[in-house]
């Protein structure tokens, strides 16, 4: 799968976010990169890089944006065809939102975003 195609699949997964929720986000970029950094495992699938929403208080400012960081290559090689790549990619981004709001790895699991 091209590069171009999969950052359609990266914001057809954003557009896909509740307006209510999207509206929410504060101060975050979704980045596409083809591979987790070297520091981390590869076949990682995205990455929030920030200070999530729970976390933040009134010394929150003048800060760079949070990033998001979706994994192009690990993405493609776990899937078998293009309609599961759909799909991760939509459970990746949502993962990494989620981590955005405060939600951990364990309660995303629970909700089969693991």
């Amino acid at each position: 799968m091209s590069r171009e195609r999969f950052e359609e699949l990266v914001a057809d997964a954003l557009d896909g976010v509740p307006p209510e929720l999207a509206g929410l986000m504060d101060n975050v970029v979704v980045l596409v990169e083809d591979e987790p950094p070297a520091h981390e495992p590869a076949d990682l699938l995205g990455l929030y890089d920030g200070v999530a929403l729970t976390e933040r208080d009134s010394t929150y400012t003048f800060r760079p944006p949070d990033r998001i960081f979706i994994f192009r290559n690990p993405i493609l090689a776990m899937c078998a065809d293009d309609a599961e790549v759909v799909d991760e990619v939509r459970i990746t981004v949502v993962h990494e939102i989620a981590h955005h709001f405060g939600i951990d790895d364990g309660a995303l699991h629970e909700l089969g975003y693991g």
